[in-house]
């Protein structure tokens, strides 16, 4: 009965002192005041960039590569593209194919004087006849021995195309967007052949909407030539992240003195055409001092001072440079640096 008259008073009669009710007051217990929460520092993560996919586990370029690269949740994976006969774009690091293919088995007489089977003398439709296969070296042994075997497995050479449509099936398909990572092999080499592989390349981006101002995936364009890069500014007028690839000058990758572009000066005048630099890890990491301590040069610290983001290649678990004793150690290393990303042949890594 009291509860009833304590309810209609509630209700009805909110003026009344509990007193006059005849009840006990209620005492409200609030909470007692929490401290501020201090906001969590966030770590930099570094961009993982899969090389050539995840080449550490099937043929470089390969459908499997590409797909094993997806499920390991790489940001990027890469397309390095040269032309065929018929000025289609493929997915091949190489000029040649004798390294990378059963070319000789295939078409044992296609050779130039050199010795050589290059892309360029090949229709899509042959290339489409090869088997892709681990790398070998300069003595036909495979390159890295306990990765996939060279005998076994069916690879195909990919289009660019094919290589874009399955990574926006799969960015659908698994909920996670994995990005494009495009570089224009040898585009001197090519115009001598009268072979445009920068036209041709971003053609085939702009059929897939990668020339709108809201591509349906990440992508960056990269090159060993500034003038490539120059032009896709002057040319093209893309406003595509560009990546400025460095190289070491005995590599011939272009006319320029790579030397003098990892300098502090060099790498400032970048930024009139890239947002970034690719640089080979040995550029990065010196080795070990006498106290056997990591030693680094000051291109990464220079080229962030510059405005330029800093991917560094090329992290392989079954490669690593002298004085590293394991692949976590490096990726640490990098990434206490302040790196930005790092190509990696073993994204899950």
């Amino acid at each position: 009965m009291a509860i009833s008259v304590v309810l209609f008073a509630a209700m009805f009669a909110p003026k009344i002192a509990a007193q006059e009710l005849d009840v006990e007051p209620i005492p409200v217990l609030l909470p007692p005041p929490q401290p501020a929460a201090e906001p969590e520092e966030t770590v930099k993560q570094p961009l993982i960039i899969a090389h050539r996919g995840a080449s550490g586990y099937a043929p470089e370029h390969s459908m499997a590569a590409v797909a094993i690269a997806h499920a390991q949740h790489a940001d990027f994976i890469e397309q390095d593209v040269v032309l065929t006969r018929d000025h289609v774009p493929v997915v091949l690091h190489d000029l040649v194919l004798d390294r990378i293919s059963n070319v000789r088995d295939v078409f044992p007489e296609k050779h130039r004087p050199n010795g050589h089977y290059y892309v360029m003398d090949f229709s899509f439709s042959e290339l489409q006849q090869l088997k892709l296969i681990e790398r070998s070296n300069k003595e036909g042994e495979q390159r890295y021995p306990k990765r996939f075997a060279r005998d076994q497995g069916h690879f195909h050479v990919m289009s660019l195309g094919q290589q874009i449509e399955l990574i926006l099936g799969l960015n659908r398909s698994r909920d996670h967007d994995s990005g494009l990572y495009v570089e224009f092999k040898s585009a001197r080499w090519h115009k001598k052949h009268e072979y445009d592989v920068v036209n041709s390349t971003m053609g085939v981006l702009a059929r897939y909407g990668f020339s709108d101002a809201e591509p349906p995936a990440p992508i960056y364009l990269q090159s060993f030539d500034p003038e490539v890069l120059r032009g896709l500014k002057r040319e093209f007028m893309t406003s595509i992240p560009l990546i400025q690839l460095i190289a070491e000058n005995s590599w011939n990758e272009s006319e320029v003195d790579y030397n003098t572009m990892r300098t502090a000066a060099g790498l400032e005048t970048l930024r009139s055409y890239a947002q970034g630099i690719g640089v080979w890890v040995n550029h990065v990491y010196l080795g070990l001092d006498e106290n056997g301590k990591p030693k680094f040069s000051d291109v990464v610290k220079n080229a962030q001072a510059a405005g330029l983001q800093v991917h560094v290649y090329t992290l392989r678990a079954d490669d690593l440079p002298e004085g590293v004793e394991s692949y976590q150690q490096l990726k640490q290393w990098l990434t206490d640096l302040g790196v930005d990303g790092f190509f990696t042949d073993f994204p899950d890594l």
